[in-house]
């Protein structure tokens, strides 16, 4: 099936109360395009200099997720470019965040990417650690708590994932009832967004279902 037939089926089995992120890590920029002529709102993209300079080839608004992991070096240009950071894992990347997005006037959207499998290959808080991020991210002045973000393990039966996103589910319902924009759990790719779905999931991060194989370069 084309980018638009594979984009269609995912949002129509989705509904509309499901964030569907497009990713275009590694796809061209015509097949990002064909996305969004086939209605994606949300782009995703994993690294600042490949998101700018797909980026500056757009003529419509779409809302850009940034949602790999982000050097401190490389804050001010991700707040220039990205509507929502999925990636926040440290108090050093939340502090430089914080100050870049107040030398541009702007409170940036951030979600805390959560380690919740403590791999030690992946980024993310560890749980442990995560209070004190919260409480840090609460307190800066140009950054937006909006919710959380994990990335599942990579297991051949994704139903060995479940546990982790149903972990996530919890901590989000607790942290919810004390903030008011704090409102999206992304969690979910291609091989394991049904599950994530199914435990609470309503954001969900989609490449290959999409668009086919990555062209890594």
């Amino acid at each position: 099936m084309s980018v638009a037939e594979n984009f269609q089926t995912i949002r129509n089995e989705l509904g509309d109360k499901i964030v569907l992120v497009a990713v275009t890590k590694n796809h061209g920029v015509d097949l990002m395009r064909e996305a969004i002529d086939a209605g994606a709102t949300d782009i995703g993209e994993n690294r600042v200099q490949e998101a700018a300079e797909k980026f500056q080839t757009l003529d419509r608004k779409v809302i850009r997720h940034l949602i790999g992991h982000l050097q401190t070096n490389k804050a001010k240009a991700a707040v220039k470019l990205f509507d929502l950071i999925q990636s926040v894992d440290s108090q050093h990347l939340a502090a430089a965040l914080d100050k870049a997005a107040a030398s541009i006037g702007k409170v940036q959207d951030v979600l805390i990417q959560v380690n919740a499998a403590r791999e030690p290959q992946k980024s993310g808080a560890m749980l442990e650690d995560l209070d004190g991020l919260i409480k840090f991210v609460d307190a800066a002045k140009n950054l937006r708590l909006r919710g959380l973000m994990m990335i599942a393990p990579n297991l051949e039966d994704v139903e060995e994932c479940r546990p982790f996103f149903k972990q996530m589910r919890e901590l989000f319902d607790k942290m919810k009832t004390s903030r008011e924009a704090f409102d999206f759990l992304s969690m979910g790719m291609t091989h394991d967004y049904k599950i994530a779905v199914e435990e609470g999931a309503n954001v969900v991060r989609v490449g290959t279902a999409i668009f086919g194989e990555r062209s890594y370069r």
